[in-house]
């Protein structure tokens, strides 16, 4: 029996999900971005925070060229398409997701990292987007969500010279927020998940869903939504007790 293309595990809240093509160093091949969007539709009752993670040296290699070697025109619109609507998931589905990066975050699977709330990377992880070399343009959202982390300019170069970042570099530009020494990935990401899952989830949810449309919003607009994202966060019962909790700590003064 084949091993399957995506492993997840539950608990404490968190959803594990791994991707699991390692001998391809997880290049994303159309069975695999079926299984991820079927591991992301099967997101357990209760979940708290997702960690995206890739089994074996990489994190994710990108789109499997073999297979777009033969599509035509229309084709490759729907296979694009399909890749907006699966990260599209992740990054709206009110869920905050934590992405443990390492190796290779190549192409497609700088895309899919991108998708994600919180990165953490390892010291071997590195950037690229080699589209140009292949004479190909990104097809996984990378024109929106890599540009407007790193800027249009810097991502046009990436594309046009193949350019690889490295870790470090990476963290300077925003492609990552934590770096950590090699293996610690997936332990930082837990304890990442934990705290995140402490928060309220109707917070969380707000902070993963609302943020970014109102960067796509007109100034008075994005005020608008803010203000009424906060009249529904801030009067449920759950935040006032959250409140009355911090206020009464507060009032006793340091803790010993």
């Amino acid at each position: 029996m084949s091993e399957p293309l995506i492993k997840t595990s539950f608990d404490d809240a968190i959803y594990t999900v791994v991707l699991n093509r390692a001998a391809k160093r997880n290049a994303i091949s159309d069975r695999l971005l079926e299984a991820l969007e079927a591991a992301i539709v099967a997101t357990p009752q209760g979940t708290r925070a997702i960690i995206l993670a890739g089994a074996g040296d990489h994190f994710c290699a990108g789109l499997d060229l073999a297979e777009h070697q033969h599509r035509e025109p229309f084709g490759v619109m729907l296979h694009s398409q399909g890749w907006h609507r699966i990260f599209g998931r992740i990054q709206n589905g009110g869920i905050p997701v934590i992405a443990a990066l390492h190796g290779a975050v190549i192409g497609g699977g700088l895309e899919l990292a991108c998708s994600t709330h919180v990165r953490i990377s390892e010291p071997d992880t590195i950037y690229q987007l080699p589209e140009g070399r292949h004479g190909i343009f990104v097809g996984g959202g990378a024109s929106v969500r890599v540009a407007r982390i790193i800027g249009p300019g810097r991502m046009c170069e990436m594309m046009l010279t193949g350019r690889i970042y490295s870790a470090e570099e990476g963290q300077d530009l925003g492609l990552s927020h934590y770096r950590v020494g090699k293996g610690e990935a997936l332990a930082k990401a837990r304890e990442l998940a934990l705290r995140i899952a402490e928060n309220a989830p109707m917070a969380n949810y707000a902070m993963v869903t609302a943020i970014q449309r109102i960067s796509n919003m007109a100034t008075d607009d994005g005020f608008f939504v803010e203000s009424l994202t906060a009249a529904l966060t801030q009067t449920s019962p759950e935040v006032a007790e959250r409140i009355g909790h911090f206020l009464q700590r507060k009032g006793k003064g340091p803790q010993t």
